[in-house]
């Protein structure tokens, strides 16, 4: 050991000094406010600073002790290992708040909601009171078995990159704080998965048949919340078909408010602002939803004469809701048993159709209709390429008359 009166500086004649520099100013002892140990800290080679806990209110003891932790420190480092211990669930929580932040700032990615969900949902919950230095690639294929019972089926590719991004976000932190030591791998997530399929839709006639049946549905509630609630499911379901908004997210949220009339020359059309998964836009309805709008204006008993005086009033209140004022939040439960008593659960193919489906429904009626996909896939608010990806072998069959 190194003479200790060259290293430590003397005291002042303070009783009490609030900070030490040692190792010509390389290592710094301190107090935190309210604590009477000595504390110390150091910046290590990557430029992130290191702070620990001598735990001893003695001075001269804190000094030995801060020096010893300085030195492992330097040899873990050259060593190649990790200079701290800190939990998947740590550093995952860390990178939640960091994306957080970046949203709240405007400068966060849309992805970053769907990493957040991933991480609480899976990532957490499987890793988290693991080291990260510690996983290992027979823990991943664990991983692996545990989420395909959790979710009940195996994951679509799209779910796999999404949690494997997730994951390395983590990792990364982990790395730049030094958690993780610079010669030490850490096995990645698998991010190929089974490829996507369309989704269930209906048949026009399907859907004829099915709107007709909603009424017999109804009139068959066992009781008068049930029935409220098989109304409102109704009108959504027209709703959602005639516009092609993703369910839920996009659909559930809307006031009246966000109803404008969009004219062309002397035709007008309903526009109509919605704000989702890949951020604000606006659509055009089909000229069914007006009809739709106005008996669910009806059916709550809106104090308006119809669509033109409840968009010019712009009325900030929620459209799917029920008469009382409630908005309810299981949708897709009522639509479920509606699926099962109309016998149209699932399709053709024997997938099951859920409130989804009407939007997957809603683009093979416009590509039918021929509506191109850059036109559809702004309406629709998403990518040509998902477009492509989920529609592209409907095109031809749909223009066979041209092709033939």
């Amino acid at each position: 050991m190194q003479n200790l009166q060259y290293l430590f500086p003397t005291n002042t004649g303070l009783d009490s000094p609030k900070t030490i520099r040692l190792l010509q100013g390389e290592l710094t002892l301190f107090k935190r406010p309210k604590s009477r140990q000595w504390q110390c800290r150091f910046k290590l080679p990557n430029g992130q600073w290191h702070a620990a806990s001598t735990n001893t209110e003695d001075s001269d003891l804190a000094q030995t002790q801060a020096i010893a932790i300085y030195e492992t420190v330097k040899i873990k480092i050259s060593a190649g290992l990790a200079v701290t211990a800190k939990t998947f669930g740590q550093v995952a929580l860390d990178e939640i708040a960091n994306m957080s932040k970046a949203t709240d700032n405007k400068t966060g990615k849309r992805t970053y909601r769907d990493y957040t969900f991933a991480i609480n949902k899976y990532l957490i919950p499987f890793f988290g009171s693991y080291e990260i230095s510690q996983i290992t690639n027979e823990m991943l294929a664990d991983f692996e078995s545990w989420r395909i019972a959790e979710m009940g089926r195996i994951p679509m590719a799209s779910t796999k990159r999404n949690h494997a991004s997730a994951y390395i976000r983590v990792i990364n932190l982990a790395r730049d704080r030094g958690y993780i030591g610079h010669n030490q791998s850490v096995p990645l997530l698998d991010s190929k998965g089974k490829r996507s399929q369309p989704r269930p839709a209906f048949t026009a006639e399907e859907i004829k048949e099915l709107l007709s049946y909603t009424e017999t549905w109804q009139k068959s509630s066992y009781t008068d919340r049930t029935a409220l609630m098989r109304t409102l499911c109704s009108y959504y379901i027209e709703f959602l078909v005639n516009t092609g908004v993703r369910h839920g997210t996009e659909a559930l949220p809307l006031r009246w408010k966000h109803l404008q009339w969009h004219w062309i020359g002397n035709k007008k059309y309903l526009r109509i602002w919605v704000s989702g998964k890949t951020g604000p836009r606006y659509l055009i309805a089909k000229t069914a939803v007006i009809k739709v709008l106005e008996q669910v204006m009806k059916w709550q008993k809106l104090p308006y004469s119809g669509l033109n005086a409840i968009i010019e009033a712009k009325v900030d209140r929620l459209i799917f809701r029920l008469p009382t004022g409630e908005q309810i939040s299981n949708m897709e439960n009522i639509f479920r048993n509606l699926m099962v008593r109309s016998n149209m659960r699932a399709d053709g193919g024997g997938q099951n159709r859920t409130l989804y489906s009407l939007r997957h429904t809603y683009a093979t009626f416009a590509l039918a209709s021929g509506v191109d996909i850059h036109t559809l896939a702004r309406q629709m608010g998403t990518s040509v390429g998902m477009i492509e990806r989920h529609y592209s072998k409907l095109t031809p069959m749909m223009n066979a008359e041209k092709l033939a």
